[in-house]
């Protein structure tokens, strides 16, 4: 039996004189047929090249692995999302040239591997055929600062990881950035300063992100966010994602561009986190039956339904013809007098209140980052803290199953207007344990409110599928704080990366009346079996 080729190092011009340098792995039978793309900037090797590279190459593709700028032996230096669209672009020119491609070519990877792809699909022209994209999208900008708040462990975590794997031994910094940004995070200095801390000198991403902050006018996302030309991407899109995933949220607002182009992308979304190994087998599964169908002509093995999720709480796999599931009705469950959360309408009552102290944030216990475990976990201690409010339904007479987005609608007055509005939806289970299952936040400054100093708040939510069993109960937290998921917020308004030490408290009160009836909105779905 002929084995799988492999060239190693080939130089791969840029138009501006820097060279990029490629792995390509040739299928047995050695002549032209269709490549596989990828384009990384986390090296050619290991389980990219050992997995993917050889696994592909045996179907009878071609694959081609390149190191992004700067890295792994790639020319210039590493502006992270900044040179993917041209880079991109011209190493499918280069890929056009060789006497071993076929007429067509497809892109395969995640998270970063994924935005490569977004970079150039709207340009790529019609010989890309297919995208095969797992835990991505196609901006980062809005994980970055998720609901305008800085996500401090995701960011500072990968910078310092692409920091360190530019240096010698740099493999071993997939192990170390977590510890190195757990260690920085607690270290007490400015939010600016965190990155000597974790890789001891300042990491230019890192300080661009805390200087051009969430807003997409600002020039700097310019050429870093393709998400206004998804929906002209023609090549057939399948997609990979996790309910745990940082990057959820905004995958499937990929998705549902394309739904509004017209297009039919394949959706997967399992019990799965960011750096989780167990999506790898169904990564490899579903990106080669794609890549069968759609540069081989062999679709024996789609499916015929393209959504598939894996329901948690159920732990069942299911399919269906779109997302959000036909049939999903949004439900509100409002936040109720005596800390009570039901679907019935609101009671009259004062405002619940807390207080939040930005020289004490309020932590965070599991919830979606970047290099962690972010499976749900037991939040009995977040829920004994006086910043936290708790609001708890009674037990579940049946069980009731939520599958699509989740969103909160509060009304909120605070003593500063400088605030974040941390809500989190938690799985009460009969002995009292208490698993998150999804949350969201909104960092507020200064805005409309009403006669009473009080303003209506939405905040986004991750996605949810699950199933609240019967006996269960449903729990919503509201707070200030998730940290260091989130930066703190100093309750002053500065900049983030001002430097300035100080702190305002803010005295939080969340009302919930029939005038002001705040609540979170459930997507209910009829429960199967």
């Amino acid at each position: 039996m002929r084995r799988v080729r492999i060239r190693r190092d080939l130089p791969v011009p840029m138009p501006d004189g820097v060279t990029l340098l490629a792995d390509h792995y040739a299928p047995p039978h050695g002549g032209p047929a269709p490549v596989v793309l990828m384009r990384s900037p986390y090296g050619r090797r290991g389980m990219l090249g050992w997995y993917y590279g050889r696994g592909f190459a045996r179907q009878g593709l071609h694959v081609v692995i390149q190191s992004c700028r700067g890295g792994f032996g790639s020319g210039g230096l590493l502006d992270p999302l900044g040179d993917e669209h041209d880079d991109g672009l011209a190493t499918i020119a280069w890929l056009r040239e060789q006497p071993w491609y076929g007429g067509s070519f497809a892109m395969f990877g995640p998270s970063y591997l994924g935005y490569t792809q977004w970079a150039v699909a709207p340009f790529a022209g019609p010989e890309l055929k297919a995208m095969a994209t797992q835990i991505t999208a196609s901006q980062f900008r809005d994980a970055a600062y998720v609901g305008g708040a800085f996500a401090l462990e995701s960011t500072l975590s990968w910078t310092t990881l692409t920091d360190g794997m530019s240096r010698r031994f740099g493999g071993a910094s997939v192990l170390t950035a977590p510890r190195l940004t757990r260690r920085a995070v607690l270290s007490g200095r400015p939010v600016a300063e965190l990155d000597l801390v974790s890789a001891g000198r300042p990491l230019r991403f890192y300080q661009d992100l805390l200087a051009h902050h969430a807003d997409p006018a600002v020039p700097y996302w310019h050429k870093r966010d393709f998400s206004a030309k998804v929906g002209e991407v023609e090549a057939a899109v399948t997609m990979l994602g996790g309910w745990y995933d940082v990057f959820l949220p905004w995958q499937l607002k990929d998705y549902a561009a394309l739904r509004a182009a017209g297009r039919r992308p394949y959706l997967t979304i399992g019990p799965w986190y960011h750096i989780d190994a167990r999506h790898g087998r169904a990564t490899m599964e579903e990106a080669s039956a794609w890549f069968r169908a759609h540069l081989l002509g062999d679709r024996s093995r789609l499916r015929p339904d393209p959504v598939r999720i894996h329901v948690t709480g159920a732990g069942e796999w299911r399919d269906y013809p779109d997302w959000p599931v036909p049939g999903m009705q949004e439900t509100r469950w409002h936040l109720q007098d005596g800390f009570g959360l039901g679907p019935g309408g609101p009671l009259e009552g004062g405002p619940d209140r807390f207080r939040y102290h930005p020289d004490h944030p309020t932590p965070r216990i599991g919830g979606p980052v970047l290099l962690g475990d972010s499976r749900p976990r037991d939040q009995r201690r977040l829920e004994e803290r006086r910043d936290v409010l708790v609001y708890s339904s009674p037990a579940l007479r049946s069980a009731v199953e939520a599958i699509g987005p989740v969103r909160a609608e509060l009304y909120v007055r605070s003593s500063t207007p400088y605030v974040d509005v941390v809500v989190r939806v938690c799985d009460v289970h009969p002995d009292g344990r208490s698993y998150n299952v999804c949350e969201g936040v909104r960092r507020l400054g200064p805005g409309a409110t009403d006669e009473d100093g009080v303003r209506r708040v939405e905040v986004d939510l991750w996605p949810i599928g699950h199933r609240f069993r019967r006996e269960h109960r449903i729990r919503v937290h509201v707070a200030a704080g998730a940290y260091p998921t989130i930066a703190r917020n100093p309750g002053t308004g500065e900049p983030l990366g001002s430097g300035g030490g100080r702190m305002v408290p803010a005295d939080v009160e969340v009302f919930r009346s029939t005038e002001r009836p705040s609540a979170v909105v459930l997507p209910l779905c009829a429960p199967r079996g």
